[in-house]
């Protein structure tokens, strides 16, 4: 069974469904704010041509998912599905963003549990690939059960983290009731 790279998925707090070349204006009108991009390495990226090339970048990738507010339908971020890998049963979540009016923890919760819910029926493995100083997401995939296996650089030269959680890690996290506190 091939990986659905973009599904339509939907909690209580939120939407998600694939990204679509329209949703450009909303999507920047959010990651226009510069406090979003303080800790990442790309922390240009709330300038319209530098998130262009982002865009552009996640339309590419045919895993782009946009985050809409249940309740506003507003929308409020957006995350993606890349790297998949059959053989080693594997697939990468990232290039997630939400707009501060949505920080603190549910919503982005929501985000991660509706994707990793996904991503298990596919995968054994989620990989979550962050900043050194990109502190406010290595806590929030932390406090999914994530955890730091090793440093990887990307494209450009830059240093990594990679935090790993596994579908049985997964499975015990939220029977724990510890994804209660999401």
């Amino acid at each position: 069974m091939s990986f659905e790279l973009q599904p339509n998925l939907k909690g209580a707090l939120l939407e998600l469904r694939p990204l679509r070349e329209d949703d450009f204006h909303q999507l920047y009108d959010v990651a226009s704010d510069p406090l979003i991009w303080e800790q990442h390495p790309s922390s240009d990226r709330y300038q319209k041509e530098v998130f262009d090339a982002f865009f552009r970048e996640a339309m590419e990738s045919s895993g782009a998912l946009i985050a809409i507010d249940a309740r506003s339908n507003g929308v409020i971020g957006s995350s993606r599905f890349y790297g998949y890998d059959e053989a080693a049963s594997e697939i990468e979540i990232g290039y997630s963003f939400l707009a501060r009016s949505h920080w603190g923890g549910r919503f982005n919760g929501e985000m991660k549990r509706l994707m990793l819910e996904h991503a298990f029926r596919f995968v054994n493995n989620v990989i979550f690939v962050i900043g050194p100083q990109n502190f406010r997401s290595q806590r929030a995939v932390e406090k999914i059960g994530a955890v730091r296996q090793e440093s990887r650089d990307d494209p450009r030269g830059r240093g990594n983290f990679v935090y790993l959680i596994t579908a049985s890690e997964w499975r015990r996290f939220k029977f724990t009731g510890e994804s209660d506190k999401l």
